[in-house]
C-alpha cells in the first residue's frame, strides 16, 4: 500500500525567554493511502504539535515529512478539522462550507456543486439554509468535516474533533465522521486522548512517551465491524484497551 505521509526522524525545539524545551525528538512513522490511523499519549506530550508540523504550520528543527512524495508538501494536501467546529455564526450552512473555496480561490460552480452535493449525501441537504445556531451539536461537526472535504484533500488530520460534545453525541458523531471519511476514501490522522475511540475508529494506533514525543509502540487492532460503535461490541475491544492503558501508564 502506498506511503501518503511520512514523518522521518522529525524533531522540535523551540525557546523561551529562559529556557530550551525539546517538544518533539526522532518522531517517526508513516500512515498509507487510505489508512485511519490515530496519535495518542500522555497529557501535554505533543500530539497537536505534530499535527501543526504536518500542516505545515510550525517547521521542524530537524527531520522530513513527506506527503504524496514531496518533501515540500502543500496545504492544498490537507484538511485540518478542530475540536471546535469553527462555523462562523453570520454564514448559513451552505456559506460556511463554501468557506475553504472562497479561501484558495476555487468558488466556482462545479466545486459548489460538488459541496452541495457532498451536504444532500450526508443527510444535511435540507439544512443548508439554515444559521449554525439552529442545529445540534453533532450536525454542526458534521458541516465541519463537509467543509473540510469540498477542497478534496488528499489526508485529514483531525484534532480531538468530539471532545466538545457529550458523551452520547461523541459516539454517534464519531461513527458519523468515520462512515463519511471511509465513504469519501480520505487518509486521516486523529489526535485523541480516548483509547476506546483510537480502538474503535483505527487501522493503527501510534503510541506516544511522554515529552519530547517518540513512538513507544503502534498497535493494530484489527477489530471486526463495519463501524466504530460495532466495533466496541467485539470481545477483543476490551483487551485492547487494557494493553492500551497499561502501555500509556507503564
Amino acid at each position: 500500500m502506498k506511503k501518503l505521509l511520512e514523518l522521518k526522524n522529525v524533531s522540535l525545539t523551540y525557546h523561551t525567554l529562559t529556557d530550551e524545551i525539546c517538544a518533539v525528538k526522532g518522531l517517526s512513522f508513516n500512515c498509507a493511502e487510505g489508512e485511519f490511523i490515530s496519535i495518542i499519549g500522555p497529557s501535554g506530550c505533543g500530539k497537536t504539535t505534530i499535527l501543526s508540523l504536518i500542516a505545515g504550520l510550525l517547521e521542524p528543527t530537524s527531520g522530513t515529512i513527506i506527503i504524496d512524495g514531496d518533501k515540500k508538501p502543500s496545504c492544498n494536501n490537507l484538511g485540518y478539522m478542530l475540536q471546535k467546529d469553527q462555523l462562523f455564526p453570520w454564514r448559513t450552512i451552505e456559506k460556511n462550507v463554501f468557506l475553504p473555496l472562497e479561501v484558495k480561490r476555487t468558488n466556482n460552480e462545479t466545486n459548489r456543486k460538488f459541496a452541495l452535493e457532498l451536504l444532500d449525501k450526508y443527510g444535511l441537504g435540507e439544512f443548508k439554509k439554515y444559521y449554525p445556531d439552529q442545529l445540534s451539536g453533532g450536525m454542526r461537526q458534521r458541516v465541519a468535516l463537509i467543509r473540510t472535504l469540498v477542497s478534496d484533500p488528499k489526508i485529514l488530520l483531525l484534532d480531538e474533533p468530539f471532545s466538545a460534545l457529550d458523551s452520547q453525541t461523541r459516539l454517534s458523531v464519531g461513527d458519523d465522521v468515520y462512515k463519511i471519511i471511509k465513504a469519501e476514501q480520505k487518509t486521516a490522522v486523529l489526535v485523541t486522548h480516548d483509547i476506546s475511540e483510537a480502538i474503535s475508529m483505527s487501522d493503527k494506533i501510534i503510541v506516544l512517551t511522554a515529552r519530547p514525543a517518540l513512538v513507544k509502540s503502534i498497535f493494530k487492532p484489527n477489530l471486526k465491524g463495519e463501524s466504530p460503535l460495532r466495533k466496541r461490541e467485539s470481545p477483543e475491544f476490551g483487551k485492547w484497551f487494557e494493553k492500551i492503558w497499561k502501555e500509556l501508564h507503564v
